[in-house]
């Protein structure tokens, strides 16, 4: 079955291991074939915009997805989720689906799973925020004015 592309005006999207940059006008086409990995601008990471824990996790899934080899990300891979869950316990069952699809071949799957991670480290952040105002922390010399 195909799959219907829609790209905006100069929209990038990953298929297999191309980059396909789209002119100044929208365009339409279908992507023919099977296992075949492909992923829209907006889902892509870069090194650069990978800057927390749970989004450099699934940056190391992306480079599994677009791998010929998803192997190789492996070890980058379970060194970075046991870090997060010695920091965050809570946060395994959502490890634990992102690793069921990585052991089962579904990588698409444990990227969308991985997007979950983000989601929830968001949460969390935004949890302490509310309860850790700016200037309220322990030996912040701005509060002691």
């Amino acid at each position: 079955m195909a799959l219907k592309v829609e790209l905006r005006p100069h929209e990038r999207i990953i298929v297999g291991n191309c980059v396909i940059t789209n002119t100044d006008q929208r365009a339409r086409f279908l992507i023919e074939g099977e296992n075949v990995p492909i992923l829209r601008e907006r889902d892509i990471l870069t090194p650069e915009t990978a800057n927390t824990p749970a989004k450099l996790v699934y940056l190391a899934v992306q480079l599994m997805y677009i791998s010929p080899d998803p192997a190789t990300q492996h070890g980058t891979y379970f060194n970075l989720v046991r870090d997060i869950v010695t920091a965050v316990p809570s946060a395994w069952p959502i490890i634990e689906d992102i690793n069921n699809n990585i052991m089962g071949g579904d990588l698409y799957r444990a990227l969308k799973d991985a997007r979950k991670l983000i989601a929830y480290e968001d949460k969390l952040r935004e949890q302490f925020d509310a309860t850790h105002p700016k200037g309220d922390v322990k030996g912040d010399v701005s509060s002691a004015a």
